[in-house]
């Protein structure tokens, strides 16, 4: 969006500076993501009152009536409506009427089409190749506000990350709101591997990262055909919610432990040095002192590298914030405070069995004296130097482990 304005003219300042239009793009994941979009869309006004508020977004989309209700707000769009920010923001100036714009989400077919434009992070650069989600998992509000699965073509990504690659960038990163359900709704059979092994062939590209994606994506065929592609970063992300099947099947998630072990086990035999991460929800509703225990004992078994955990908060709009046995906070606390230390367990032991080895490391940026930067398989990395390592990969010996990141030095 903020390409969008910039190719208009427009001048783009921080957040907090003093500006003609802001432009808020809000998040409804949480009871809490509402909260904070609605004081960020009150604290714009107050910074100038003169200015035109913007709300997009995904709670602009579910929660029409309540932004109604919001005098800060001039113009609302829905996310199918952010594609036309500019043209939209410009009608208001010559109108001057407060408008809302958003159309059901869930009667887009086709992704939309920003053209080439990604947010780059220095060294990498994030692509979005679909939106939607069909999951419809019980604590999830995001289907709604996403609507159905529409997948980006291939060659229009094929094309922005070719123009990334020339632009110097070394990695991408593939994300969407469900990538494992890339290519599901054309006509003709493509799907997230055939992707990557286009990606795989561009010049200039060095890695490719995976975003969160689901785990009954990582089949035997699947993993057969990307152990070929040598770009690919050995690091997944597999969002498993709970280590308990009774506790998953109230989720409506689609797997059970059984099978998510021998994901793991297989991704783990392709790949002797994978990284796995994962999101964990504690205090879903109905979660015993059984059932958690029983996901702290998966948990010690798998061993991730690391853990988000999220207290399970109630979203209105899901089949999970009317169901009977909603868990206390306290207990949210004291089960998540539980299993962010087992996190920190198992990352430094993981760091430590690479004292006195050798990684290869792509460097972002310089932090006080240090440069820091991933290995292939997602362990940060810093560096004390005073060589400009920026956006280079170079190949390091570690020497110090810490909770979150190693020590190295040239």
């Amino acid at each position: 969006m903020a390409q969008k304005f910039i190719e208009q003219g427009y001048e783009i300042v921080k957040h907090t500076e003093k500006a003609d239009i802001y432009i808020i793009n809000t998040c409804t994941v949480t009871n809490m993501s509402d909260r904070k979009s609605r004081q960020m869309l009150r604290r714009a006004k107050l910074l100038n009152k003169e200015a035109i508020v913007v709300a997009v977004g995904c709670y602009a989309q579910v929660a029409k009536n309540e932004i109604e209700k919001i005098p800060e707000i001039d113009l609302s769009l829905g996310n199918d409506e952010k594609i036309n920010i500019v043209q939209y923001v410009e009608k208001y100036l010559t109108e001057k009427t407060n408008q809302i714009k958003i159309k059901d989400v869930m009667q887009s077919k086709e992704f939309a089409e920003f053209g080439d434009v990604t947010y780059t992070e220095k060294t990498r650069a994030v692509i979005k190749v679909q939106d939607g989600c069909d999951r419809f998992c019980s604590y999830c509000i995001i289907p709604y506000a996403r609507g159905r699965v529409r997948s980006r073509k291939p060659e229009h990504i094929i094309s922005e990350i070719e123009k990334i690659a020339e632009e110097g960038i070394k990695e991408v990163v593939i994300t969407g709101i469900h990538i494992a359900s890339y290519g599901k709704d054309f006509k003709e059979e493509y799907k997230l591997i055939d992707l990557l092994e286009e990606i795989n062939k561009i010049e200039g590209i060095k890695r490719i990262r995976l975003g969160s994606i689901e785990p009954l994506l990582i089949t035997k065929e699947f993993l057969d055909r990307l152990i070929k592609l040598e770009k690919i970063c050995h690091h997944f992300h597999l969002s498993l919610q709970s280590g308990c099947n009774e506790t998953l099947k109230r989720m409506n998630r689609r797997y059970n432990i059984q099978e998510f072990e021998q994901i793991v086990e297989n991704i783990r035999k392709y790949y002797k040095d994978a990284i796995l991460t994962t999101d964990i929800i504690v205090g879903f509703p109905g979660e015993s002192k059984e059932e958690f225990n029983q996901t702290y004992e998966f948990l010690k078994k798998i061993k991730f590298y690391k853990m988000h955990i999220f207290k399970y908060s109630q979203r209105k709009g899901t089949k999970a914030a009317i169901m009977p046995n909603q868990i206390d906070g306290s207990i949210k606390e004291e089960r998540s405070k539980k299993l962010l230390e087992l996190s920190d367990k198992n990352q430094k032991e993981y760091n430590m069995e690479y004292i006195g080895k050798e990684v290869e490391v792509l460097f972002e940026e310089k932090e006080e004296e240090f440069y820091k930067g991933h290995t292939k398989n997602y362990i940060e990395v810093k560096c004390k130097t005073n060589i400009n390592m920026q956006n280079e990969i170079k190949t390091v010996k570690c020497k110090i482990a810490k909770t979150d990141y190693i020590i190295a030095e040239i």
